[in-house]
């Protein structure tokens, strides 16, 4: 496993994504009911903002609960909602400690209203966090993400304050949930699935791969180093040749 000194201060994502995945099967293993799992990868979770705040990384978004995670059975989207609120409301102090600023992106609304109130209460307090932004995807799915910005870009249209003619890439992106935030230059998958799972189809176009077996409990702020080290030995042409990157 890499350590931090391994990793090139220069070359650091400002962007990285995480599927967390792999709690159930964790608590499968365990013995565990799942609920066990999503438990357990609350030492995982802080491990890995607090890495990300310490190297340099400006974005950490987490995808934490999908859209489709709601047609999961009642008892676990209950279980899920209590724990979300529970750990909001422990970690708190410890994002304001690392000057981390906590942000949510999804259909929040969809959410109790319990887990609404703690999550407004916590952006408000870190809102002054300077170091890394925090990004909880939450009731979160990418094809929502791009039908509600055309909504919006149709709703513009509609009202003259936006010609078709001046929709491109930039205006659409403009629109999407993480407007003003770049791109994730690197997506962090756990427990060996090879799929995006409907997280940032957008955003994810040129977003550099980095899949573990890993189950997401386990996974510990060295892990995230590795993920980083294998980041920067890629090459990221963005269409371009090697040769013309080596010219430039």
């Amino acid at each position: 496993m890499a350590v931090r000194s391994e990793i090139d201060s220069q070359n650091i994502p400002a962007h990285v994504a995480v599927i967390m995945d792999g709690n159930g099967r964790w608590a499968k293993q365990k013995g565990g009911l799942r609920i066990f799992g999503h438990q357990s990868a609350i030492t995982a979770v802080r491990e890995t903002v607090e890495a990300a705040a310490e190297v340099g990384v400006r974005y950490l978004t987490l995808y934490a609960f999908s859209t489709e995670n709601w047609s999961r059975p009642a008892h676990e989207v209950m279980a899920l909602m209590q724990l979300l609120v529970h750990t909001i409301r422990q970690e708190t102090p410890t994002l304001l400690k690392n000057s981390i600023r906590l942000q949510a992106i999804g259909q929040i609304e969809n959410l109790p209203a319990s887990c609404q109130k703690e999550l407004a209460e916590a952006i408000e307090l870190t809102k002054g966090g300077t170091r890394t932004t925090l990004l909880l995807a939450l009731s979160y799915s990418g094809r929502w993400d791009l039908t509600q910005a055309a909504q919006r870009m149709a709703a513009e249209v509609a009202a003259g304050r936006l010609l078709p003619a001046q929709i491109t890439e930039q205006t659409l992106a403009g629109f999407l949930s993480t407007a003003g935030i770049p791109d994730p230059e690197l997506l962090i998958r756990t427990s060996g699935e090879q799929r995006i799972s409907n997280f940032l189809l957008w955003q994810l176009a040129y977003t550099e791969l980095f899949i573990t077996d890993l189950l997401w409990p386990d996974f510990r702020r060295e892990h995230f180093y590795d993920a980083l080290r294998a980041y920067q030995q890629r090459e990221r042409r963005f269409g371009k040749t090697s040769e013309q990157l080596t010219i430039s």
